[in-house]
């Protein structure tokens, strides 16, 4: 009899040490899945509205400057993503890398010279404001509903942590660019994208 409680013993223990092994993979799992990755910007600039279909279709827009190295425009993504979940039926949300000349002409009409730089334009593309830099995200909202009323923004004209861009009309040399403040360290790429 003793030797069946043994064996009956370590087949309990077995199982419940496969039970809780099942237990932490499932736990493991469900974690990995339910984190939340940082917001890719390319990804969300692919996704994004092009800067003519808003223009002409009559919803407020959000124009976003931004570029992929830029550790500021990196840290809103999530932000910028949940604010578009939550505007999505009523603002254009468009995304342009300051990296891709293409957007020169628009960088100038709005003088970008610090990224990320927010445009906030009216259902008849008129310009409302600008937010520049890292920005809480209750900030942007409040421009975004203001805009949507019809509204003066609360936040027409404010600054957060930027990262410079390199421009022909903001030239820098990279020594200037790794000793100013405003930098905080971000690396300037010449590489066009998106």
């Amino acid at each position: 009899m003793s030797v069946d409680s043994s064996e009956m013993g370590k087949r309990i223990r077995n199982f419940v040490v496969v039970a809780i092994a099942a237990l932490l993979s499932i736990a493991l799992v469900l974690g990995v899945q339910t984190r939340s990755p940082a917001a890719s910007l390319s990804e969300m600039a692919e996704q994004s509205i092009s800067l003519e279909s808003a223009m002409a279709n009559k919803k407020p827009t959000l124009i976003e400057f931004y570029a992929n190295w830029c550790t500021s425009c990196q840290a809103m993504a999530p932000d910028i993503q949940a604010l578009k979940e939550s505007y999505r039926d009523r603002v254009n949300f468009v995304m342009l890398n300051v990296d891709n000349t293409k957007w020169l002409p628009e960088m100038l009409n709005y003088r970008v010279d610090g990224i990320p730089h927010f445009e906030f334009l009216s259902a008849s593309s008129n310009e409302q404001g600008a937010a520049i830099g890292e920005l809480p995200r209750a900030i942007l909202a409040e421009n975004l509903d203001a805009l949507i009323a019809g509204q003066t923004l609360p936040y027409a004209q404010i600054s957060g942590r930027i990262s410079e861009i390199d421009t022909a009309t903001n030239p820098l040399n990279s020594s200037d660019s790794a000793a100013d403040p405003r930098s905080h360290g971000a690396q300037v790429s010449n590489q066009v994208t998106n």
